[in-house]
Order: structure tokens, then C-alpha cells, then sequence
């Protein structure tokens, strides 16, 4: 291991809260053949996530040079980056916004899912020793993630699933998932040491879930299971937080309070999220949209997609596609 890189769990500690690095060129982009992961392949799943953002610049630079997303399109008021010619992050230019609150309803983090372990470990390499700062490294029992900061402020997950096999379901249907110390030596064992950016986001990286701050996780799970049809496959004791997902994955929704407890409807002035997508099995949309009619759900129609507003006014697209 060369002396300029030590990837040991103390080093890891230092690059907590380092030095924002400054970015140049946008990532090229990149395509190969990938079987895709689980998480996107539930009837439902995340799509993208939409946000408001201040200074387009620094922000196109971070999703399209740290993450590895290609620019797709862009104007003066909107830029489009993804994956494999997939959309998954709209930056929409709202220069006059107010930051982002962290006691508001609205994003925790937005996860984007590795397609395997070693994608996750090179990832974590490339942005160490370019200085990129993290906030966190956990091991979840179901993934191993690492945790950081767009430059707004907007929360960002980057991790990799472990086998769905291996994953531990319990009797009352909920999946376990712990908060343990990543073992960051050996994710990055044997991998290069030696990496630049921009960085390319390999094939099959998606959004694997979003994690919103909530007023309240009853009024979540209530949005989440009762309108739009989902399973709650986790909830922290004192209820501070509550999982859902689609088909047995372990979340493609997390939501919490522990910042936002109380919180009421979303300033629509704020940086920050604008909107979060699913794609929805084109034979799951009418069933869909009976349940978000039962529910009293605020929801409207924009050709084949659904858009309902969750309980802190948060636009939520439902998409029809694979």
C-alpha cells in the first residue's frame, strides 16, 4: 500500500469534514452491459430524485464529477444527469431560493446504489484521495454505505447491497437492518490506490432509495403503505423512523424525524428537493391511483404519470415503466 494512501478505519476519521475539493471538467460518459440490481428491478422502485438548487455550476459539477453522472441535457434552467442514458438527478436553477432548513420537511439523502462491493470500494478510493469529505461510514447488515454532503447541503448516500439471501427477515415482516462500524480496510482491499477525477459512474449505478426528514412517521407510513401501496419493512423502536419498500427490498423509502419532528408543509421557496419519482409496473398504475383517490390523497394526472403530494406537500411521481 503506498504511504500517500492509508484507507485504515482511523485514517477514514480525518476525511471528516476535509476540505471541499474544486472541480473542473464534466465525467465523460459511460455505458457497458450490467444485469441490474434488485432494487430496480421491484415493480416498484425509485426513478430520480428532482432538486432545487442555487448555484448550478458547483452543483452539475458535483453529480457529474464526485458521482459519476453524465449530463444528459442542460439549459439555463434545468440540467439532466444520469446513468446508461437514465435520468436520475434533475438540478432545476432556483438561484434566489433559501437553503435548505434541516428542521423542514424534505430530503435526508438521496442513495445511490453501487451494482456490486468492489464498484463501492473503488468509488470510496477515488474520493479519499481526492479530498472529498464524508459525514459517515456504516455497515447496515442488508449494505455497506458511506455517507457525505452535496455542496448545498442536500444528504448523499453511496452503497452497495449485500445478497438478498443473505438478508435477515423476522416474523413480523420486517427486515433487519443495524447501524455498525463499516470495516472500510476491507472494502478497499486489493483495489487500486491510484485515482483521479471526474469520475465515471459504472453500468447499472442507480438511485437505489430516497430517505425523506418527516413531521411524523405515523403520517409517513400512513402516505406510504395506506395510499401508494408499499410494505413498512422497518421501525426504530420509539418510532424516530419507519422503512418501506416494494417487493422485499430492504427500503426504497426511508423517513425520520429526528431533526424535523412536527415538521408542516414544505416551503415551495427552499433549495433542496423539489420532487422524488418511482417507476411503477404499468399493471400496478390503476390500482395506484384507486388507493391514492380511497386515501384522500391531493393527486393529479399528467398524461400516464401520477403525481400525489405527500403529507408535508411534497410533490411524488409515479411512473409507468419496467
Amino acid at each position: 500500500m503506498a504511504s500517500s494512501f492509508d484507507m485504515t478505519r482511523r485514517a477514514a476519521l480525518h476525511v471528516l469534514g476535509a476540505t471541499p475539493i474544486i472541480l473542473g471538467a464534466a465525467a465523460p460518459t459511460f455505458a457497458a452491459p450490467y444485469k441490474p440490481s434488485f432494487a430496480v428491478s421491484t415493480p416498484i422502485h425509485i426513478n430520480s430524485v428532482t432538486l432545487r438548487v442555487r448555484d448550478m455550476t458547483v452543483m452539475t459539477a458535483f453529480y457529474s464529477q464526485v458521482l459519476g453522472l453524465a449530463v444528459l441535457s442542460a439549459d439555463a434552467d434545468r440540467t439532466i444527469l444520469g446513468a446508461d442514458g437514465v435520468a436520475l438527478v434533475t438540478l432545476l436553477n432556483k438561484p434566489n431560493d433559501t437553503p435548505d432548513d434541516p428542521s423542514t420537511a424534505g430530503l435526508y439523502h438521496t442513495a445511490f446504489l453501487m451494482p456490486d462491493r468492489k464498484e463501492l470500494g473503488r468509488w470510496l478510493i477515488t474520493a479519499y484521495v481526492n479530498g472529498v469529505p464524508f459525514t459517515g461510514f456504516a455497515d447496515h447488515s442488508v449494505s455497506e454505505a458511506l455517507y457525505l454532503d452535496d455542496p448545498e447541503g442536500n444528504g448523499v448516500e453511496v452503497y452497495a447491497d449485500r445478497p438478498q439471501e443473505g438478508w435477515t427477515w423476522k416474523s413480523d415482516g420486517q427486515v433487519k437492518m443495524g447501524t455498525d462500524e463499516l470495516n472500510v480496510d476491507d472494502l478497499v482491499a486489493g483495489l487500486p490506490r491510484d485515482s483521479k477525477l471526474p469520475y465515471s459512474a459504472p453500468a447499472g449505478f442507480r438511485i437505489g432509495h430516497v430517505h425523506m426528514r418527516v413531521g411524523d412517521t405515523a403520517l409517513a407510513r400512513e402516505f406510504y403503505v395506506g395510499a401508494t401501496g408499499l410494505d413498512m419493512t422497518a421501525l426504530i423502536a420509539n418510532e424516530s423512523a419507519a422503512f418501506f419498500s416494494n417487493g422485499r427490498y430492504h427500503h426504497h423509502v426511508g423517513s425520520n424525524v429526528w431533526q424535523s419532528r412536527g415538521a408542516g408543509k414544505r416551503p415551495g421557496d427552499m433549495s433542496g428537493l423539489e420532487t422524488a419519482a418511482f417507476t411503477v409496473a404499468p399493471d400496478l398504475m390503476e390500482g395506484l391511483r384507486s388507493r391514492l383517490k380511497s386515501h384522500g390523497t391531493d393527486m393529479a394526472e399528467e398524461g400516464s404519470t401520477v403525481v400525489a403530494l405527500d403529507p408535508w406537500n411534497t410533490p411524488i411521481r409515479f411512473v409507468p415503466g419496467a
